[in-house]
């Protein structure tokens, strides 16, 4: 992996060379018999049985393995990959839930001898990657060995006419890193080449390799037409306006003149929305909301009073698109807001699956529930287009090393984290990849938004701590003098 990893910085580093003969370059590199790569096992599916969800641990179940190299097939290509990150598919792999990966990986073994490969004892995880291809398989003329790229993880067959028109409707459609073997999480990656996409030039490693899942996946859900389908000036509900999802539908409604409505969980977060340039935030935490009586019963009454509050922060107009994924807890909420006529589109359920809503304020009001599930090839090609022109922006938090996925994964089920969490393969560190210097330096504050917040939280838990340790001291010091006082008199 050294001889790989010296050709990749020096080519970044250097701009002489032509295509052809970077592409030669690449391709005279040996390709190792293994990498290291974070896996889940198939024999410890059953290590959290009983306990809930919230106690399921990533660091226990992610382990980074030395796995051989998969056979490349016809229309695929190996990829280095320099950095990736994590999304929630990835913990949802680490906990075993809602069910093991593993039935995904032998459904699609069965399919070819080809797709064979991916039943395996391990799932090899992740569903980002920026890096370089180093070998493309027959049938492959789009991308050579040398092209630095990022890869979106939907994988299809496209065999089926059902696809032709819109990809996610193949019957053979895949998430890769999460229904298929082979993920990003790993040092090198084997992907399908209609899935490889430009790596942004004025972008890090890490950086470019956060967008990529949830970008595309806040691309089609808001703004295509398979999606809600936004125009100027629309009213825009977003549950977790500065998570990973989120923060991507934040960016992409003030962009395209629509008006966000930003729910978050903290003064913290509702700065971080106020920084990418919102103005009607609702800290569902400061206010009180509760959706639900108890484990049964919603309350209709705080439907109400969190409709009132979204009409005073938008002149008093109702919404006319909730961008939904939490699932059980505020779908209810998210129906009764909605204005008449307007769209509830959701993408996931994380905090259930099971989703309970009155149908008269669906039904007698007109309202339409989308189901949007990740992007086509196009739309993630015009998600990652944004990027590359500077009018989105990664919301890149922290950075692990691959030996810490675990806590990477752990800080995302745990919900430590702002926007995304990514994890350098094979970078030394970060920083590196960045070509466009120019560019970069336009939008250099929007660029590191959320690495800034992260350092301010840190330095304020530092202080907190400081300050408690300090006062600690100041009491245990007293009582000492108090009690020799004491002893003396």
């Amino acid at each position: 992996m050294k001889e790989i990893l010296d050709a990749i910085q020096a080519r970044t580093e250097s701009s002489g060379g032509s295509a052809a003969d970077r592409a030669a370059e690449f391709a005279a590199l040996r390709i190792p018999e293994s990498y290291r790569a974070v896996t889940v096992h198939k024999d410890e599916t059953e290590m959290f049985a009983g306990l809930a969800t919230r106690d399921k641990d990533p660091r226990a179940s992610l382990h980074l393995d030395e796995v051989p190299v998969p056979e490349l097939g016809p229309g695929e290509a190996l990829v280095a990959v320099m950095a990736s990150s994590v999304n929630y598919n990835s913990v949802w792999t680490s906990i075993f839930e809602p069910l093991p990966t593993f039935g995904f990986l032998e459904r699609y073994g069965r399919l070819s001898e080809l797709t064979r490969r991916h039943d395996l004892p391990y799932h090899i995880i992740g569903s980002d990657l920026a890096g370089v291809v180093l070998r493309t398989g027959p049938g492959v003329n789009a991308w050579q060995p040398g092209d630095e790229v990022v890869a979106h993880c939907l994988s299809v067959e496209l065999e089926s006419s059902d696809g032709h028109n819109d990809t996610m409707l193949d019957p053979e459609q895949r998430i890769w890193g999460f229904e298929t073997n082979f993920g990003g999480l790993a040092e090198i990656a084997l992907v399908k080449s209609n899935q490889l996409m430009p790596k942004p030039r004025h972008l890090s490693w890490e950086e470019a390799a956060a967008p990529g899942l949830v970008n595309s996946t806040a691309y089609r859900q808001l703004v295509s037409r398979n999606g809600a389908g936004m125009k100027q000036g629309d009213n825009v509900l977003i549950w977790g306006a500065s998570g990973g999802l989120g923060s991507y539908a934040t960016q992409f409604a003030l962009a395209g003149g629509a008006n966000p409505i930003c729910v978050v969980s903290s003064e913290q977060k509702a700065d971080i929305c106020r920084r990418m340039g919102a103005t009607a935030i609702i800290d569902r935490s400061a206010e009180g909301y509760r959706f639900w009586k108890d484990e049964h019963e919603q309350d209709p009454r705080e439907w109400k009073r969190f409709g009132k509050r979204i009409r005073e922060l938008t002149g008093g107009e109702d919404v006319d698109i909730v961008f939904e994924h939490p699932g059980r807890e505020t779908f209810g909420a998210s129906v009764y807001v909605t204005r008449k006529g307007g769209t509830i589109v959701t993408c996931a359920s994380t905090s259930g699956y099971t989703h309970e809503y009155d149908n008269r304020y669906l039904w007698m009001s007109l309202k339409r529930i989308v189901g949007s599930h990740f992007a086509n090839y196009r739309e993630a090609w015009e998600a990652n287009r944004l990027v590359a022109k500077g009018k989105i922006h990664p919301t890149l938090s922290k950075v692990y090393p691959l030996e810490q996925t675990g806590q990477a994964a752990y800080d995302v089920h745990r919900n430590l984290h702002q926007g995304k969490v990514g994890v350098l393969a094979l970078a030394p560190r970060e920083g590196l990849g960045v070509s466009d210097h120019e560019l970069r330096e336009k939008h250099l504050d929007a660029i590191n938004l959320f690495r800034d917040a992260s350092a301010e939280r840190t330095d304020k838990h530092s202080r907190d701590a400081s300050a408690e340790r300090t006062d600690k001291h100041s009491r245990d010091a007293s009582a000492e003098r108090t009690a020799r006082a004491t002893q003396n008199a």
